[in-house]
């Protein structure tokens, strides 16, 4: 069966939408405090969704393309990436664990250093998010 990598895609468009404005704004300088804490924000939430689908459809691809046994031995989501990098999907569980890491401080009340490593984390999760669409698509044409 065919993953639909639509919602997916969709998602990491608009990480990297947030993340070249904030970019744009911090470049420029022009932005004023409520338009960057908006933008971080932006990124914060957009990195939220894309890493939620990104798991998410690693676990449908393990289920619909590995054994039953396969399937069922993911007991984390560190399990989970481990099991994606054997299989090719990612090149190493290692970054995934810390993008784990990052979503679950988006989870509670958080600071103005959080929300700085998060977005830190949402920046270099983009080019992973990215290539594993591209594998997901590959495995599936």
């Amino acid at each position: 069966m065919t993953l639909d990598l639509t919602s997916l895609k969709k998602a990491i468009d608009s990480l990297e939408r947030c993340l070249a404005a904030a970019n744009e704004i911090a470049k420029a300088g022009t932005g004023n405090a409520n338009v960057v804490e908006g933008l971080r924000a932006g990124v914060i939430q957009n990195f939220e969704v894309t890493y939620e689908q990104s798991w998410k459809f690693i676990q449908r691809w393990i289920r619909e393309n590995k054994s039953p046994d396969d399937a069922d031995n993911p007991r984390t989501r560190k399990d989970l990436f481990r099991m994606a990098a054997r299989y090719g999907l990612i090149d190493d569980p290692n970054p995934w664990f810390s993008y784990g890491d990052a979503r679950n401080l988006t989870s509670h009340a958080y600071n103005s250093e959080q929300a700085a490593a998060v977005y830190e984390s949402a920046r270099l999760f983009l080019p992973d998010a990215k290539a594993l669409l591209a594998r997901l698509g590959s495995l599936h044409d």
